[in-house]
């Protein structure tokens, strides 16, 4: 059984655990399913916005899929949650990808 599967596997026995939600959502990418990953991923912010790691993730891939205006919003939503969270390292993370993907705009 490939570890996909057995995420998913978890995933049936245990559906709101957001763990697996973004463990499956990696290993979707990983297999180049990168449309459902995504789908994953906004789901599970829907159930559990306060996961926190599902925000840079889901704006690199909404980038990657050049959904710039998407992904900067994730980015905005997860700097607020980062600082309720007082998490410095992901709100840095944040607030650099958020800072790249302005200039970047600001660049063409």
């Amino acid at each position: 059984m490939s570890r996909l599967d057995q995420l998913q596997q978890l995933l049936k026995d245990d559906p709101n655990d957001a763990f697996l939600t973004y463990a499956l959502a990696l290993e979707l990418e990983q297999a180049n399913r990168l449309d459902e990953a995504i789908v994953l991923l906004e789901q599970l912010l829907l159930k559990n916005s306060d996961y926190l790691a599902t925000y840079y993730r889901l704006g690199q891939w909404y980038e990657l899929k050049g959904a710039k205006e998407k992904a900067k919003l994730t980015y905005e939503n997860g700097v607020v949650i980062a600082k309720q969270q007082h998490n410095t390292r992901t709100l840095k993370e944040l607030n650099e990808a958020l800072s790249l993907i302005e200039n970047f705009d600001h660049a063409e």
